[in-house]
């Protein structure tokens, strides 16, 4: 009986290992058996706390082997030797000396294009001192009289800026009222300026930037152009003309518009400007509240 007991033993367990390869364990009725037996698993607070301990500074990396214990803490000695600062400043000492070296660059960069810009007019140049300091007193407070008066006339220019330029004029040879004028008129057409409408013929370069108001539009004479017109403003009119393929906005008569980037042209002796891609228009009035 023993033996037969033993041998049933062992059958039964070779059934449960057999049953335990993937197979559903039957009852005598036919029945699946279901496993009963608890299983434990983490709390949601035993999770979060298991992640903060993981993430603390001093946990150590359990589970690592020697060498890459070493080598993870090598890793960290070298991030935290990197991120040390010298002289209590914000930046490592391999910043500043790249910052130090960026700047003596561009300092001797410039000086070199001021020396060269020299060559061609000597108040450039960086050794040229001061022309207000070659001036009398009674020279000095003429100019620098005139600048504030022209200040008020140009915006984004400072009188001292002014002055400066004056300055170089007079010392030059030229009358005060000359040097105003002069200066006025370069002042007043430079690049990013909005050109008065007569002073248009006098500028040296190809675009311009113009505000006025659109006087009149007629029929354009060409399927490719959008609009034809002439804008005035206080100095004069001139003839503008828009082409389709800038994609500008439509003008109407009477507005107020400031057009940037315009390509100035020559027809028959007059000057005019065309709108292109490369410009852009601006309306001042445009959805004002209060109309």
């Amino acid at each position: 009986m023993s033996t037969e007991n033993a041998i049933r033993q062992v059958v039964s367990v070779d059934e449960q290992g057999f049953d335990e390869s993937g197979e559903p364990v039957v009852d005598e009725d036919g029945f699946e058996l279901v496993d009963e037996t608890p299983q434990f698993r983490p709390a949601v607070e035993q999770e979060m706390k298991a992640k903060v301990d993981a993430n603390h500074p001093d946990a150590r990396p359990f589970g690592l082997t020697l060498e890459a214990e070493e080598r993870l803490e090598a890793r960290e000695w070298e991030i935290e030797r990197t991120k040390t600062r010298f002289d209590a400043r914000q930046e490592s000492s391999r910043e500043a000396r790249t910052k130090k070296v960026a700047e003596k660059g561009s300092t001797e960069r410039g000086r070199v294009f001021e020396e060269r810009a020299g060559s061609v007019n000597k108040w450039t140049h960086p050794d040229e001192p001061d022309p207000r300091a070659q001036l009398s007193q009674e020279e000095l407070a003429g100019v620098n009289e005139q600048a504030v008066r022209v200040e008020r006339k140009l915006d984004g220019w400072t009188s001292a800026a002014i002055s400066r330029k004056l300055a170089e004029r007079v010392v030059d040879g030229s009358s005060l009222m000359s040097a105003v004028i002069g200066v006025f008129e370069a002042l007043q057409t430079e690049p990013g300026r909005v050109v008065p409408i007569a002073a248009l013929e006098e500028v040296r370069r190809q675009e311009v930037s113009i505000e006025g108001r659109v006087k009149t539009l007629w029929e354009p004479s060409h399927t490719s152009i959008s609009q034809v017109g002439l804008v005035e403003d206080e100095s004069g009119t001139v003839k503008v003309t828009v082409w389709k393929r800038s994609d500008a906005p439509w003008m109407q008569e009477g507005e107020r518009v400031r057009i940037h980037g315009a390509a100035r042209n020559w027809y028959e002796g007059r000057v005019s400007l065309a709108v292109t891609g490369w410009s852009t228009i601006h309306f001042s009035e445009r959805g004002r509240w209060w109309e």
